[in-house]
């Protein structure tokens, strides 16, 4: 027999709700508009301009598409028009005072928003349908020393997927516009264009913020933490440091790190209007940018060129080019590699890597190199990329006739910038604001050799890292260095398998402290056990502690752009993949060599406590050395980081630039299979 149902009235119901303590604040809205629910719309007035030939041939989605355009607000008459996308990496909501509303993850895309806004009413005046679309980016910054950046190197691929799904889900689409500025979005936005094979794109960098009056810049205001614990700041110095390194609230850091080193790199390839990279965010000529840029994008329309057009040999030469005579980021060797690949360009070896850089002087003096350090904001008003080639050009090392999405080859482009007012009157603002000469932020080849400028990027060898390695030489302490430009040195090793532990031990004034002479080896931290993460706070640490300079770091993981010191990073393999550094242990002995002037280095097991031998002794130690029990990925690692790398790996790994070779990965799941 059924149970006797008692029935349940609405104040049972509600007695129920409260006497869980439930809050029904939260099922009630505070204004008695909210209930006044309209169930009708008029809708827009007006026809869609179709034709009979439409209708008859056009897909259905090209139809109510036009439908859409006209539902949000656009005037049908004008949807004959070509559409073209605005591709951003915006990130935050401010409200129309320009305050904040909603934070974005970071200054570098906080304001790029105006530079989409700025193009679109260009677009729409010349006649275009302009849309605008967004995959927004993280900050390499903000997940210093946190299992966000775990997420940093793989994003980039993802976010380079995301929006070539989303310029190919705009089957109308007759032009692309990137707007980005940072570290891995702008290095995504690229990958996305130089896919775009058949279609004219243009980039627009999202330029750079400014550094603030009385302050540090962005790069030494992360130490703060560290510097607290020595001693080397009060309390109240750090939140007052804290609070002002930022002179602007829109663009990238302050220094040559991979967000500036990217958009050197995109204006290089010929990618941007000339004199794009590094504009000051906010200001005039920053929004001045987007308006012409969207001009060019119209003319590569209607003079047919497209990516495959722009993209060459002669402009990735003119891209390894600007990027040796800059000294940038050494994260660029994974992104040129990565935006060529998606241009079906080849990709450079380690070998070509070190060639390029042997033969191209570094011409600029910018954070965090020297000997100066320059802000970027003093690199753009100097002349930027235009002036870097200018000086290039002398040399030889330009090939002019890359063409540039003016539509005019850099040959032409140098020659108009040599005689450019635009170059006059922002090199004299340079002098007049800052008493600054530009050539003494960008130099001719005589004026930096003169000045001890050496190359950048030295590439050690050995028996720690038989597949390569990557170092910013010029970021070593001058005094550590011999008078033959030589960093000769040998440390104990002091191994760790978290970063997290690493920073422990230079934070402790034990026995456990990290101690002039040491050299951090820091693994399991590559593609696989961490997913490559960046090791900035380690290294600047290093370099704003009083005894910093005698410390060195070895770490398969990556750097900052704006990292110093004796620091080798990219260790290949990487511990996880065999690769001899996971076989290092407590009191090792680690002879580096990095010679400046002859662009050569080596890392090489040499000894063990008190014993100290050469690398031919080092070779049979790790020969029959068991590899260390505590090797293991981090064990928060995403399962999408685990997927990346493998993926990676099947791609030429990290030299290859840490892309999804698709054709690659592809012919291996064969194998596999037959």
């Amino acid at each position: 027999m059924d149970e006797l149902r008692v029935p349940v009235t609405l104040d049972m119901l509600w007695k129920q709700v409260n006497q869980m303590n439930f809050d029904t604040a939260l099922l009630e809205a505070d204004d008695a508009q909210c209930y006044e629910v309209t169930t009708k719309a008029p809708g827009p007035t007006g026809k869609l301009p179709l034709t009979d030939e439409m209708l008859k041939h056009s897909p259905s989605g090209d139809l109510f598409g036009w439908t859409q355009n006209a539902g949000m607000g656009w005037d049908p008459i004008t949807l004959q028009g070509n559409d073209f996308l605005l591709l951003s990496t915006h990130g935050g909501l401010r409200n129309a005072d320009g305050t904040a509303l909603a934070l974005g993850y970071h200054t570098g895309h906080w304001e790029v928003n105006l530079l989409v806004a700025e193009a679109a009413r260009e677009l729409k005046k010349l006649g275009a349908t302009p849309f605008a679309a967004y995959v927004t980016d993280p900050c390499d910054g903000r997940t210093q020393g946190t299992t966000g950046m775990f997420d940093s190197l793989p994003y980039r691929n993802d976010a380079a997927m995301v929006m070539r799904r989303l310029i190919r889900s705009l089957p109308t689409c007759k032009g692309v516009m990137g707007i980005a500025t940072c570290d891995k979005g702008l290095p995504a936005t690229m990958m996305a264009l130089a896919s775009c094979h058949d279609l004219p794109a243009i980039l627009v960098p999202g330029g750079v913020t400014l550094p603030a009056e009385d302050g540090e810049d962005a790069g030494k205001v992360q130490t703060i933490g560290i510097r607290y614990i020595h001693g080397l700041v009060t309390l109240e110095e750090a939140a007052e440091l804290g609070c002002r390194a930022c002179g602007s609230p829109g663009g990238g850091c302050q220094f040559l790190g991979t967000a500036a080193s990217a958009q050197l790199i995109g204006e290089a390839l010929g990618l941007t209007l000339p004199h794009a990279a590094l504009a000051p965010s906010g200001q005039p000529i920053w929004k001045d940018l987007a308006t012409r840029s969207a001009r060019a994008l119209m003319q590569m329309r209607k003079k047919k060129i497209t990516t495959k057009n722009i993209f060459s040999d002669g402009s990735a030469r003119n891209a390894m080019a600007v990027f040796a005579a800059a000294g940038g980021s050494t994260n660029m060797l994974f992104h040129i590699p990565a935006i060529l690949h998606q241009a079906k360009l080849e990709r450079p070896s380690l070998q070509q890597w070190m060639e390029f850089n042997r033969k191209i002087p570094r011409l600029v003096d910018a954070l965090p190199n020297g000997p100066v350090g320059h802000p970027t904001i003093r690199v753009f008003l100097a002349g930027g990329v235009p002036e870097i080639m200018l000086h290039l050009r002398e040399l030889h090392q330009i090939d002019e006739g890359a063409l540039t999405v003016t539509g005019e080859p850099v040959g032409r482009i140098l020659d108009a910038w040599r005689i450019s007012e635009r170059r006059k009157r922002l090199q004299d603002r340079l002098f007049q604001c800052d008493g600054v000469d530009p050539a003494d932020v960008i130099m001719s080849p005589q004026r930096a050799g003169s000045n001890g400028l050496t190359s950048t990027v030295v590439f050690p060898t050995g028996n720690l890292v038989p597949q390569g390695s990557v170092i910013k030489s010029t970021a070593i302490d001058r005094s550590m260095i011999d008078e033959n430009g030589i960093f000769r040195h040998t440390f104990r090793a002091r191994v760790f398998t978290t970063e997290t532990a690493a920073m422990q031990a230079l934070k402790a004034k034990d026995e456990s402290a990290i101690k002039p002479g040491d050299v951090i080896v820091l693994i399991c931290r590559g593609p696989m056990g961490a997913g490559m993460e960046e090791t900035y706070q380690i290294t600047a640490a290093l370099k704003h502690l009083p005894w910093g300079k005698q410390v060195a770091v070895l770490t398969d993981a990556r750097f900052s752009g704006v990292s110093t010191g004796a620091c080798i990073g990219h260790v290949s393999p990487e511990a996880l993949a065999g690769g001899p550094i996971g076989k290092l242990i407590e009191r090792d002995l680690i002879e580096i060599i990095i010679d400046q002037r002859e662009l050569a280095g080596s890392v090489n097991l040499i000894g063990h406590g008190n014993e100290k031998h050469d690398a031919t002794w080092g070779n049979r130690v790790l020969e029959s050395r068991a590899f260390r029990t505590d090797l293991r990925p981090d064990s928060s690692l995403p399962e999408d980081t685990k997927l990346w790398a493998a993926l990676i790996q099947a791609s030429g790994g990290v030299w290859g630039g840490c892309v999804y070779d698709v054709d690659r990965i592809m012919r291996q799941l064969k194998s596999c299979n037959s």
